[in-house]
């Protein structure tokens, strides 16, 4: 078996001793250059077991201050699944509600942008055919706690009363509910769900550290003709949110 990186090590000892209680929540952390001396280490691996621990939740740096630990957080359950959404109401804003935090989000939406190559071959349309990009920044208790970029075919839902996802009578209430509106059946989603690290733009929009650890979830609705009639991208942060799926199960007849 390989042996373990330096820093890893370093990471799984400083997680030890939090544990342990040697350190509280809030406490600051010895300088590197003394965890460094203590483990015989250079400061470069007592900085990447930090960003670890950092992106892991279990630290935070402070600029200029140096580094501490992290104050413990509940973690807000996503629960995903397309049935909810067809019962009606906002399934962000009800599982919020079930932890006693007041569910919301902001949005942004541009039509007619041309479809990039991976959004066009999600979608089953051309590269450069339009769509409309909608934006999502969704917030618990006013907080930033997930993110979404949503696509749909401008030639499916353009000149109608849905073409824009958050305008119109229809406004927020999610994919299913306004696609019916227009006659179409949605029948199903699949999602893709892949462990990634937080980007620049992601870190500073969810208040995390870059390169914390997010899930990153592709999704495309399917109507029931087996149209994709809409696709979106999804971060969710590892240290503030739980993902759980919810999976419909149907009882065979005899």
């Amino acid at each position: 078996m390989p042996e373990q990186p330096p820093y890893l090590r370093i990471a799984d000892v400083l997680r030890q001793r939090i544990a342990e209680h040697d350190w509280a929540p809030g406490d600051r952390l010895p300088s590197r250059a003394q965890i460094a001396q203590e483990f015989s280490v250079g400061e470069n691996v007592v900085r990447r077991a930090q960003e670890l621990l950092i992106s892991q939740g279990v630290l935070e740096g402070r600029a200029g201050s140096g580094t501490y630990v992290a104050e413990p957080r509940q973690r807000v359950r996503v629960v995903r699944s397309s049935a909810r959404e067809q019962r009606g109401g906002s399934p962000f804003r009800a599982d919020m509600k079930s932890v006693g935090k007041q569910g919301d989000w902001e949005s942004r939406t541009e039509a007619k942008v041309p479809a990039p190559a991976e959004i066009a071959a999600r979608l089953g349309i051309a590269e450069g055919d339009l769509c409309v990009r909608t934006v999502y920044e969704f917030l618990a208790d006013g907080r930033p706690v997930q993110l979404s970029t949503s696509w749909e075919p401008y030639d499916l839902t353009g000149g109608t009363l849905v073409v824009l996802p958050e305008g119109g009578p229809h406004a927020g209430v999610g994919v299913v509910n306004r696609m019916a509106e227009i006659g179409i059946t949605v029948s199903h989603a699949v999602e893709q769900p892949e462990p990634a690290q937080a980007t620049v733009e992601d870190a500073s929009l969810l208040g995390i550290q870059k390169g914390s650890l997010v899930t990153h979830i592709r999704r495309t609705y399917y109507s029931d003709e087996g149209r994709p009639v809409e696709t979106a991208d999804i971060v969710v942060p590892a240290a503030l949110c739980e993902i759980v799926y919810e999976v419909p199960v149907n009882r065979q007849q005899s």
